[in-house]
């Protein structure tokens, strides 16, 4: 048995996460989202929120079929702790893109509510179909279904937060990249973090209700491409900047990061693979693609 076995064999005995922590940057792991349908359940998940049929078999294959069409990204949402039984289920509609990012948040009293919703008008404006959801909303991965690491470490992160922000914080299903958990995601905007203790994730949320994006754990926004992510980031750990003053254009493998004050940045990013490592634990390892920021250059100077 050669060393670089025995390190290998290493790699895969340990949990996802602890794998993913040697070496794995966060910029540039979130999933790409933009518009998302939260949906109360504050039972029992499957591993595959629509694959095992939670929500019942036929609403869940007409579901599937429908946020398939209109890109929309379904999420299972949950309070933290202790289910309480509750007449009405609270349904969250979202558009994280950064020009126009909304919340709406409304009560079903029978899941079959959910396919008078026309999926497509996410991607606009919002459509006063429910209340407009002023702060934050906070979603902690606790599926435990998909992977231990999102229990044993977003659950602890979930209970602490919603007794910060009762009205905020939710459990929620699989975010994509078990391996960074805890991870976290902030609506409307879609910033996701990983990574992160109670003490850190308190200050994220904190930041978020201040109009501040932490740095901390930040994984990317959920709108870009993983290049996209790592290229906001760079630029923001160079400037503060809220959550609506960066946009990002990306063109021909080229990223350009703007200011709305006029400033910009391009930003050259490389990817490279990473040693094999479990994406999920008790999953295969396998090779992981990185993104790194290679350069960053301000094209315009402040007017």
């Amino acid at each position: 048995m050669t060393a670089e076995t025995t390190g290998a064999d290493a790699v895969a005995a340990l949990t996802c996460s602890a794998a993913s922590a040697i070496d794995e940057p966060l910029p540039g792991t979130a999933a790409t989202v933009t518009t998302w349908l939260c949906v109360e359940q504050p039972g029992a998940w499957g591993r595959d929120v629509l694959g095992d049929a939670v929500l019942g078999t036929e609403l869940s294959a007409e579901l599937a079929r429908r946020t398939a069409a209109a890109g929309v990204r379904l999420m299972l949402i949950r309070r933290p702790g202790r289910a309480v039984h509750r007449d009405t289920r609270t349904v969250l509609l979202v558009n994280s893109d950064p020009k126009n990012a909304w919340c709406e948040q409304l009560e079903i009293a029978d899941l079959d509510e959910l396919l008078n919703l026309d999926l497509a008008t996410l991607s606009g404006p919002a459509p006063g179909i429910g209340t407009a959801v002023a702060n934050p909303i906070v979603l902690v991965c606790a599926h435990a279904k998909r992977d231990q690491c999102c229990a044993l470490y977003g659950r602890p992160i979930a209970a602490q937060l919603g007794k910060l922000y009762p009205d905020a914080v939710w459990e929620c299903s699989h975010t994509g990249g078990h391996r960074f958990a805890p991870s976290m995601i902030m609506l409307p905007t879609g910033y996701t973090y990983g990574r992160l203790d109670t003490a850190a994730s308190a200050a994220v949320v904190a930041a978020a209700f201040d109009g501040v994006v932490a740095i901390d754990g930040l994984r990317g926004r959920s709108v870009y491409s993983p290049a996209a992510q790592a290229a906001e980031i760079a630029v923001r750990q160079r400037i503060e900047a809220g959550p609506a003053e960066l946009s990002v254009l990306e063109a021909d493998g080229t990223i350009i990061v703007s200011h709305i004050d006029g400033r910009s940045w391009r930003v050259d990013t490389a990817s490279r693979t990473l040693p094999a490592r479990p994406a999920s634990c008790g999953a295969a390892p396998k090779p992981v693609e990185a993104v790194s920021v290679v350069s960053l250059t301000e094209l315009q100077a402040r007017r």
